[in-house]
């Protein structure tokens, strides 16, 4: 398929992933260029190879810089330093204090350009940890060619996360809570796609991280850090906290595109599935456990199906398979792929004891305050690192105040929101809340659709 049928599709009609048919690779003379240049010109680089001339790198750049001018920081993602070789990437400058944001604005008008050409509209069903869904709203509010309904579970995000999604009083964005956990709310959407019928009826679009849009626009990040601390003529290490695989994939993409990368290091929290198959070689899920790093309490990472897809070398039979046993037993086995995970990849899981000990001392050692995912990732860099190797890069994935209760508990004080979110806690809330069936689903998805399109 081409580039903007991708970015449509979201989800393969087969229930699989998209990847380019091969991945391009940019020069090192290139990569040396970034240092310094506007964030939406390095993405418009980075994003076009993807494309396949679909479109004309002025124009992506003036999409790119279009999506992130609503962001709070002229860099768009920061570095900070907070040690002798680590820096803090903030990914957090965007409208809703994540980092889906990055490329949430960016995949909205790719979507809203390709479905205005082609007179269409589209549905998009996403399911949300907390992040996405808030990052996916505010960025199709309003948008005349898409509707969008969000999937959370009910009671396992934060008030501000909640909140993100449910004050939107645009028409076309809803937040639906569902009575189940995060692996849930993903499992219905899956499903979703999956039931032809029902996806042609509403013309279902993703805008999860299973969107090959969504991975592509997160690339961008990882040559702009490592371009600022001497790439590529000297290597740099990535510590990311992540529970659903693709924030981390993408730095695996930066790599094979000719980014030199030392370390990718997977950090997560007590739900531990990725560190465990990483160093048991056996991919099992377990309960999901709450946490103060919420967006992390995950046990399917769907973007890691991608990657044993490359480590496979593009092996579909057997990737076909261990998907299948996972849906059938909750588990697959590694065996020949986990050496060569291990060489890509380490990996570390922190406690919530761990994490609360790192922000504060992290906060003591430097006066940098990180929000718990991006103490997980800090907790990861110090077990997994060597302080005198490349330099560290974690990446700080959201806003200490979009947890302000685990950060009061923490600290002993509560962040504050950025003013322009002033009035985000006190307004009207809208959603509805379903049982975890898909017919439910289903049913009240094509109910919202069909209320939207007699309002047109």
């Amino acid at each position: 398929m081409g580039f903007e049928d991708v970015v449509l599709a979201g989800l393969a009609r087969d229930g699989g992933l998209y990847v380019p048919e091969v991945w391009p690779a940019l020069a090192p003379e290139m990569i040396a260029s970034f240092a310094g240049m506007p964030f939406a010109d390095v993405a418009a680089e980075v994003i076009h190879p993807f494309t396949g001339g679909a479109i004309p790198r002025d124009e992506l750049r003036c999409i790119a810089a279009e999506a992130y001018a609503s962001f709070g920081h002229a860099a768009v993602t920061p570095l900070v330093q907070v040690g002798t070789n680590r820096f803090v990437l903030e990914l957090f400058h965007g409208p809703t204090l994540a980092f889906k944001d990055v490329a949430m604005q960016l995949l909205a008008r790719l979507m809203g350009r390709v479905l205005a050409a082609r007179g269409q509209r589209a549905t998009i069903v996403g399911a949300t940890s907390g992040d996405t869904g808030g990052a996916a709203i505010e960025a199709f509010r309003g948008s005349p060619h898409v509707d969008v309904v969000i999937l959370f579970p009910e009671g396992r995000v934060s008030d501000v996360q909640r909140r993100m999604m449910t004050t939107p009083t645009e028409g076309n964005v809803h937040a639906v809570s569902v009575r189940g956990n995060f692996d849930d709310c993903q499992a219905l959407v899956k499903a979703m796609f999956n039931d032809h019928g029902f996806r042609d009826r509403v013309s279902l679009a993703g805008v999860n991280s299973i969107n090959w849009a969504r991975i592509a626009g997160q690339v961008t990040y990882y040559f702009v850090a490592a371009a600022a601390l001497g790439a590529p003529y000297r290597p740099v290490s990535f510590v990311v906290p992540t529970g659903n695989f693709g924030d981390i994939f993408a730095g695996y993409v930066a790599k094979r595109m000719g980014l030199p990368i030392e370390r990718l290091v997977i950090a997560s929290n007590v739900n531990d599935i990725l560190p465990r198959t990483l160093n048991g070689g056996a991919y099992e899920m377990r309960e999901v456990v709450a946490t103060s790093s919420p967006s992390m309490d995950i046990q399917v990472s769907s973007n890691f199906e991608r990657y044993l897809f490359e480590v496979s070398g593009r092996d579909a039979p057997l990737i076909r398979a261990k998907m299948r046993a996972l849906k059938e037993t909750g588990s697959f086995d590694l065996g020949s792929l986990k050496d060569a995970m291990r060489r890509e990849f380490a990996a570390a899981a922190a406690s919530e004891q761990d994490v609360a000990d790192a922000i504060v001392r992290t906060r003591d050692a430097s006066g940098y305050v990180a929000d718990p995912h991006t103490a997980c990732a800090i907790v990861a860099a110090e077990r997994a690192l060597d302080e005198r190797g490349a330099p560290q890069v974690v990446l700080s994935t959201a806003h200490p105040a979009k947890f302000p209760d685990a950060m009061e508990a923490i600290t002993g004080q509560r962040p504050a929101l950025p003013p322009r979110l002033d009035g985000l806690m006190t307004a009207e809330e809208h959603f509805t809340t379903i049982d975890n069936d898909i017919g439910a689903a289903e049913a009240h998805v094509e109910a919202l659709t069909r209320s939207n399109a007699e309002r047109r």
